[in-house]
């Protein structure tokens, strides 16, 4: 039971903090909002209708009483045609409808429709401060709002009207708010009884449109709980909309192909790195289980245990080379940028090679520009060069020929190293910047390498700003073309490798 308890609390708490509900709950506090805000507006033009249309009424009636009006003797004398209805129902509305006083200057009331010192506190003293304030005829009436003692609101003209000696009364006159602000008020309470029952369907609507909306994302999530390993290859269907939504779909759809991709290129370094340490490790076993069994001699002893050191050098050198690139690769290797003449680092490491090149029977040949500057770090842009120079004449057969050249290019210095070798099949070249990746074929395969100089390169052209291309034809060679920001000779150089040549 509590088990049970606790496990709806926890799905009440989790249906709270849910996007869904949120964004129900936003789009239904907007809408109360909204409701509130247009209640008040719609209460408040209805107010201002009601308060216009009475000043409208009383404007009309005051103007008529300055027609039908006249005081003789402290008398006051309606002077409507009782045979005309029109007229007597004018007087009659300006008479009974509402407020309506006659005062003489001392404030006595020499006509009323009602006990209005009573209910709205026109006493002698009041009657006298509406006089001091009262604007004489034939100016326009002044205007008040007084409340009676029910709370009901009265607006109220007055003013100074003159008899025939030029003697001036209070002529005061008014109508009641109530019967509109009655309208006033029932809209106002029967909008308040809709609002809850459309704040109800509008919080389900909300609950809808934002679990429709939320859809792609719940599959999104449900998606990525699917992933392992192993499973890689999911893809979430565009919904067509073509909205954020489907950007988002889109988003991960790439994610997944680029972690497919990246396990997938793992999981083949691992395999190639298990094959490239079995096979040296399986030598040098080979080797001392031979010597340990056979041997009979020490020069026997002697011949196993060399032949076991180099399957060392040779497991040596691939571990060196794996935690260099990936010391590379995870930006542990901090390039020292110098400016370089790089025409002469490539002529010089033409000569170093002329050497291997005349024993493999190539002819080396460089076209190369003069004072050619680049901003690199001299021991990886070295390396860049060797690895090139090396792979052209590796798999060049006897007879063929490298050739070598640089230039510029614009704002840029071309690098190119091209061979008359056995060329790579267009299906390959996609992969020869993998690690570890050797094209498998019955002319290569006694070449050996570990298959790590072009990522090598690959890197080193890419922390130098710079762009590699391929072309080869399998059969007739190989050109790699790289392209690396040139450096202007008028542009001095930082004082850092001013410091570096002072040093030198």
């Amino acid at each position: 039971m509590i088990t049970r308890a606790i496990k709806r609390s926890r799905q009440g708490v989790n249906l709270v903090r849910g996007l869904r509900f949120r964004l129900a709950g936003a789009f239904l506090l907007f809408f109360l909002l909204l409701l509130a805000g247009l209640g008040i507006v719609v209460r408040q033009l209805l107010v201002n209708i009601v308060t216009n249309q009475t000043y409208a009424l009383l404007d009309e009636e005051w103007a008529a009483s300055k027609g039908y009006l006249r005081i003789e003797n402290q008398r006051p004398l309606w002077m409507a045609d009782p045979v005309d209805p029109e007229e007597a129902l004018i007087v009659s509305r300006i008479q009974v409808g509402g407020p309506y006083l006659i005062a003489d200057t001392d404030g006595n009331i020499l006509q009323a429709n009602s006990p209005i010192n009573q209910t709205l506190g026109l006493d002698t003293e009041k009657i006298k401060q509406l006089i001091a304030k009262a604007p004489q005829s034939p100016q326009p009436p002044a205007r008040e709002v007084l409340i009676d003692n029910q709370g009901t609101s009265f607006l109220l003209h007055y003013g100074m009207f003159p008899d025939l000696r030029h003697r001036y009364y209070l002529l005061l006159i008014g109508r009641s708010l109530g019967d509109g602000m009655k309208t006033v008020n029932q809209f106002t309470w029967r909008y308040a009884a809709v609002v809850p029952l459309m704040l109800l369907l509008c919080a389900g609507l909300g609950w809808v449109v934002a679990g429709r909306a939320l859809v792609p994302v719940t599959e999104v999530a449900q998606t990525a709980q699917r992933i392992t390993g192993s499973n890689l290859s999911v893809q979430i269907p565009l919904r067509g909309s073509g909205d954020e939504l489907d950007r988002l779909i889109q988003s991960f759809n790439r994610m997944i192909q680029r972690l497919n991709r990246s396990f997938e290129q793992t999981r083949q370094f691992s395999t190639d790195v298990s094959h490239e340490l079995r096979t040296p490790l399986t030598a040098i076993r080979g080797q001392l289980e031979v010597a340990l069994f056979t041997a009979e001699t020490t020069e026997h002893f002697r011949d196993a245990m060399v032949n076991a050191l180099q399957d060392v050098e040779h497991l040596t050198s691939i571990v060196k080379a794996l935690l260099m690139l990936s010391q590379a690769e995870s930006g542990q290797v901090v390039l020292q940028m110098t400016t370089l003449n790089f025409g002469d680092m490539v002529r010089d490491m033409v000569d170093q090679y002329q050497i291997p090149a005349e024993e493999a029977q190539i002819h080396l040949e460089i076209d190369c520009a003069e004072d050619v500057t680049i901003r690199g770090d001299k021991v990886q842009i070295g390396r860049l060069i060797s690895n090139l120079l090396s792979n052209a004449i590796k798999y060049t057969p006897a007879g063929g020929s490298v050739r070598v050249g640089v230039g510029p290019r614009g704002d840029m210095v071309a690098f190119w190293v091209e061979d008359t070798g056995i060329g790579i099949p267009a299906e390959k070249l996609p992969h020869i910047f993998d690690r570890f990746y050797r094209v498998r074929r019955s002319e290569s395969n006694p070449v050996q390498g570990l298959g790590l100089g072009l990522s090598f390169v690959s890197w080193i052209v890419q922390e130098h700003g710079g762009k590699i291309d391929v072309d080869s034809t399998e059969g007739k060679g190989t050109r790699f073309t790289i392209t690396l920001p040139l450096q202007p000779r008028d542009v001095a150089p930082p004082p850092s490798v001013a410091a570096d040549h002072a040093r030198l």
